[in-house]
């Protein structure tokens, strides 16, 4: 049973259902890949290893279930990975980030995305051998196109710098990002102190510099 259009994107095009059937076999289907995406999510939360019987048990299908719609255990962290994401998407739309000073944005950005990554930071963890560095950029690309847009309109405003391709700039978001959530994962910075330190060095990093 294909997935709706809807759903595929949701998870990134991870999950695989069965060719035919009709609605109502259709609409289990998707009840159980939202109740293996979640009940994943939950069980990596807990534990990062937890095995793909777990995360089965835990959705309240069989193991047969699961294998059916998430073959691997690559294609499950996709899943969830892209669930997140689009979480996170969601989270960041609510900011309004189009609107005031781009400056400003940025801080609800930076301080938006931190608390996302804090709250999801146990899925870098359980995805590394998994899921690789480009792969786990792609699946945030729609979030990183929100930040390209920003610093693009805080160039136009004259806040943030042109010497440097923004290309360049997205990336050393991204980059200390993750290096913040890695840093506070091994105690050498405090998780209350990382949002601050975190939104002062991006903005002195992006700001224009003074002529």
């Amino acid at each position: 049973m294909p997935m709706t259009p809807s759903r595929n994107a949701q998870y990134g095009g991870a999950a695989r259902t069965a060719s035919g059937g009709a609605p109502r076999r259709r609409a289990d289907a998707e009840r159980s890949i939202d109740s293996i995406v979640a009940a994943g999510l939950e069980c990596f939360r807990e534990d990062p290893n937890a095995s793909m019987t777990a995360v089965a048990r835990a959705a309240g299908v069989s193991r047969v279930t699961l294998y059916a719609h998430f073959p691997s255990r690559e294609e499950l962290f996709e899943a969830v990975l892209a669930y997140s994401v689009s979480e996170a998407d969601k989270a960041l739309e609510a900011q309004e980030l189009d609107n005031g000073p781009a400056d400003e944005s940025m801080v609800r950005m930076v301080r938006s995305c931190w608390r996302i990554l804090d709250q999801h930071s146990f899925l870098v963890t359980a995805s590394e051998g998994l899921v690789g560095e480009p792969r786990r950029r792609r699946q945030h690309r729609k979030v990183l196109d929100r930040v390209d847009r920003l610093i693009a309109r805080g160039q136009e405003e004259g806040f943030f710098r042109t010497d440097l391709p923004r290309t360049w700039l997205v990336t050393v978001f991204y980059s200390l990002l993750h290096t913040a959530a890695g840093e506070t994962r091994a105690r050498r910075l405090k998780a209350g102190e990382a949002a601050s330190v975190l939104e002062r060095t991006l903005l002195a990093t992006l700001r224009k510099p003074e002529p």
